[in-house]
């Protein structure tokens, strides 16, 4: 790998962005994702609006999980064989297809053509594809982004890869909920269009990364490899397992439009501030991390992260002012970007180059889908419960969780950044 310049950077706060591939990296991730999260605020109104039924909100995360999880092992085989800038293209125009018919079909203008209740099956339908794109997206770019830096700028890499998605994640669902509130869906859909022929653009710039894995076994003894891995990592599989249920049972994200609409009456320009809110405060902590890293004690203050996380859902679940309400989400953000920069390094250390598409699949399986099966669960939680019992109920279960996983992992918590790369430590007894 080479770097820019002929020199060797400097180990600062920028010190992953003087790599040339990792900033095409950087800038196709925060295209794509801000498109998709801008669309997945939009959509999600839409429907409600559409159809005034919070299970129809879970029905959006099932549509994309399903895929996501089904064919996640298999989409990091591919990703291991095969080459990864041809690969994010496919991906990428796939998504940008789904987005179109979905601009199509809720242009007014349509209306004509496409009777109402065709739309949204129709939408769920695009939805399910875009699940299939996830399933080998997330394997793609855990790949390029291990190939666009050495290894020991990982730890600031995935600050700044993370705060990318974070910001991305605060500018895509506000301008999807102005765009939609002041001029409509098609506009919002417009602009979304727009940013992901962007992504493919730099997709295009990055350097071909050519596979270190050639199989020389059958799929599914290839796709064990991945999973013995995994689960043979006590801090690993308990990294993603933690995540997986904190996000499960606290996954309240899914209800913003029930609290912007019926509860907090705030409308879809309130639902594009209080999605942003969280991000702002993931980006916010996020670039202070930059600075002060929170991996001297990375066990530690991974649970207190979850932990925090925790509190704050059952706290925005009981708030019934907007502004209260926002900083509960601000938070929450905040507490959840500390918690995925410390876990992104600890696997990022832990993989060796060849199974990195593999171990990213398990991981996606943990934790890439674990907000839409949250969706899931919160809109059906909703329907049983109620919506603020459920965001309760789900901030509690959280802080259940981080409780059994401190119980089970207490020799872990001392471990340094250092310490938790040598097997014995990390690894079950």
């Amino acid at each position: 790998m080479s770097e820019e310049g002929g020199s060797k950077p400097r180990v600062d706060s920028f010190a992953a962005l003087r790599y040339k591939d990792f900033r095409y990296y950087l800038g196709m991730r925060f295209l794509f994702t801000f498109a998709y999260q801008m669309q997945a605020v939009i959509i999600g109104f839409y429907i409600y609006q559409v159809t005034k039924n919070v299970f129809a909100l879970g029905l959006v995360g099932l549509c994309e999980a399903i895929p996501a999880i089904g064919i996640a092992l298999y989409g990091g085989y591919v990703a291991d064989k095969s080459e990864k800038r041809k690969m994010l293209l496919t991906i990428a125009s796939l998504v940008f297809l789904a987005s179109m018919v979905m601009f199509t079909v809720t242009m007014k203008s349509m209306g004509a053509y496409i009777h109402t209740s065709w739309i949204v099956p129709i939408i769920y339908f695009m939805i399910f594809l875009n699940g299939l794109a996830r399933a080998f997206y997330g394997p793609a770019t855990f790949t390029i982004y291990a190939h666009s830096i050495p290894k020991e700028l990982y730890p600031n890499g995935s600050t700044w890869s993370s705060s990318s998605w974070q910001i991305a994640s605060v500018l895509g669902p506000a301008t999807g909920g102005l765009i939609y509130g002041f001029y409509g869906i098609t506009a919002a859909f417009s602009v979304i269009l727009i940013f992901l022929l962007l992504s493919i653009s730099l997709i295009y710039r990055l350097r071909p990364y050519p596979p270190v894995f050639i199989p020389k076994e059958s799929v599914w003894k290839s796709l064990s490899e991945g999973i013995d891995f995994v689960f043979k990592s006590k801090m690993m599989i308990w990294a993603m397992s933690l995540d997986l249920f904190s996000v499960f049972f606290g996954g309240a994200v899914a209800l913003l439009p029930v609290f912007a609409n019926d509860i907090l009456h705030v409308g879809s320009q309130g639902l594009g501030v209080m999605r942003a809110t969280s991000s702002l405060g993931a980006v916010i902590t996020m670039l202070a991390m930059a600075r002060f890293s929170p991996m001297d004690k990375p066990w530690r203050n991974l649970l207190i992260a979850v932990t925090g996380f925790g509190l704050s859902i059952i706290c925005f679940g009981l708030s019934r002012s907007f502004y209260l309400s926002l900083f509960f989400l601000f938070t929450e953000g905040a507490f959840d970007s500390i918690s995925v920069i410390i876990r992104g390094t600890i696997i990022q250390l832990l993989t060796p180059d060849h199974m990195r598409g593999r171990v990213s699949a398990v991981n996606s399986m943990f934790i890439g889908s674990s907000n839409e099966i949250g969706a899931f669960e919160s809109g059906t939680a909703a329907k049983l419960l109620g919506t603020v019992p459920s965001v309760v109920f789900g901030g509690s279960m959280t802080l259940v969780i981080v409780t059994i996983t401190y119980l089970k992992t207490k020799k872990l918590i001392p471990l340094s950044l250092s310490q938790i790369q040598t097997p014995e430590k990390v690894h079950s007894p």
